[in-house]
């Protein structure tokens, strides 16, 4: 699926040696850890095709007789049951998950662990050619393609958190927003009060927010519409995803019940993503008895959900709840990337989501770093602050119908962000590893 979406070739495993690679290459070292990582790698697969390149998609967990996969693999589990524990305790979260993610991750002695770890997934990357230009999406990526002797690399930051779990040593390293650029390039807090050296400025640079190229060309029209169904009182549109964690269903379930109101009175309309977790779906039926009867299913169906919502961009006549499902991994994350062109309001926690170009509800964190990432939304105008609990999220929820105003406001600042060169951070991740060096103020106003 993702060769007609990027015009991307899947790098996989062979006996045979790598044969003559298409023409201006450009690799995407990524893993599925969550989904957000794996979204990123979209946005600059997408950003990639757009500037006449030939993404080629590198997933080091996608080769499970791999040392690299199993290490992953073996991660991910963990941060995945970790990440469902927080939500389920507080205890659990407050001792350990929140301090885990903030100060844990940001150590200096963390990212050592990982930095020799990393030699092990290197084998994979060998026969490919030192010079080629390549982007990772998460750090392990990175610091794989250093030790294998990759010369062109760039280390795509997420969050908003500047942690030393991101550190790749060798790499070019981009962040999405100045305060974080500001932390690694000081290396803040990261041997906790004792001040370092400072990162080099060549090592580091502000590139914008990591949007993929379909969303940014986009994105006057689209606001324009979402300002036009407001004043014309039209249903709000309102887009709940659920992330790779598989964390908060009880906070999903209560923003759900919140709005079935308003789609009875043609108030409001859901779009659900629920990932490659067919099993919430289930849970949702169960916790909320009435949204079955109000709700069409897309299960699995990639061309139903692409053409859904292409006709959602200009059909008014949609209305109810839509649920989407799709067991194939890009799928489930992609889904959302295309419905998100036509909602008004994206519902999600403060993740990489947080930096998408539309109107947010930001609804309570799973990870402590992820808090950053709403702070950043609330800041630039395109998201509220983090609805910490169930109640604030429910009352912005009516807030966005009963005061238009307020996201008025939120697509006004959306179109600001878009002429200062905000949300170009894919393009420039692009150039960046091909040779060029420049930070988003030099592109501000493309």
């Amino acid at each position: 699926m993702l060769t007609p979406a990027f015009g991307a070739k899947v790098l996989k495993l062979s006996k045979e040696p790598l044969g003559e690679l298409p023409r201006k290459p450009i690799i995407v070292g990524n893993i599925r850890m969550g989904f957000g990582h794996y979204r990123i790698s979209m946005a600059m697969a997408s950003a990639a095709h757009a500037l006449g390149y030939t993404p080629l998609w590198l997933d080091l967990n996608s080769f499970p007789e791999t040392t690299c996969t199993k290490i992953i693999g073996y991660q991910n589990n963990l941060y995945s049951m970790a990440s469902r524990l927080s939500q389920k305790s507080k205890l659990f979260n407050k001792l350990v998950w929140d301090p885990l993610n903030t100060e844990g991750f940001k150590k200096l002695t963390y990212n050592a662990v990982d930095q020799k770890t990393a030699e092990l997934m290197a084998p994979v990357l060998n026969d490919l050619p030192k010079d080629i230009p390549y982007i990772a999406t998460h750090v392990w990526p990175s610091q794989a393609a250093i030790h294998a002797g990759l010369t062109h690399v760039v280390n795509a930051i997420p969050d908003n958190w500047a942690m030393a779990l991101h550190l790749s040593e060798g790499a070019l390293h981009l962040v999405q927003t100045p305060s974080s650029y500001l932390c690694y390039r000081s290396l803040k807090g990261f041997a906790g009060e004792k001040v370092l050296n400072p990162m080099g400025k060549d090592d580091i640079v502000y590139a914008g927010h990591y949007i993929d190229d379909e969303l940014v060309k986009n994105l006057e029209m689209d606001t324009r519409k979402r300002l036009a169904r407001i004043s014309e009182k039209k249903p709000l549109r309102f887009l709940l995803t659920i992330g790779g964690a598989g964390a908060q269903g009880d906070y999903f379930a209560g923003l759900i019940k919140t709005l079935i109101p308003y789609i009875k009175e043609h108030k409001a309309i859901l779009f659900l993503n629920i990932g490659d977790y067919e099993n919430v779906w289930n849970m949702f039926k169960q916790k909320i008895p009435e949204v079955e009867s109000l709700s069409e299913t897309h299960f699995n169906d990639w061309a139903f959900t692409k053409s859904f919502a292409e006709k959602a961009l200009n059909d008014d006549s949609i209305s109810g709840i839509h649920v989407f499902c799709h067991k194939d991994i890009f799928a489930a994350v992609y889904a959302t990337n295309l419905l998100m062109r036509s909602a008004d309001v994206l519902m999600t926690k403060p993740s990489e989501l947080a930096f998408y170009p539309l109107p947010k509800l930001m609804i309570q964190h799973v990870g402590g770093h992820e808090c950053w990432g709403a702070i950043r939304a609330s800041e630039i105008g395109d998201g509220t602050p983090e609805c910490q609990s169930l109640e604030y999220a429910q009352f912005m929820i009516r807030q966005f119908i009963d005061s238009p105003d307020i996201l008025e406001t939120m697509n006004k600042a959306v179109l600001a962000n878009k002429k200062a060169g905000i949300y170009n951070g894919a393009y420039h991740a692009v150039e960046l590893a091909d040779g060029k060096k420049e930070s988003l103020y030099a592109y501000a106003g493309r």
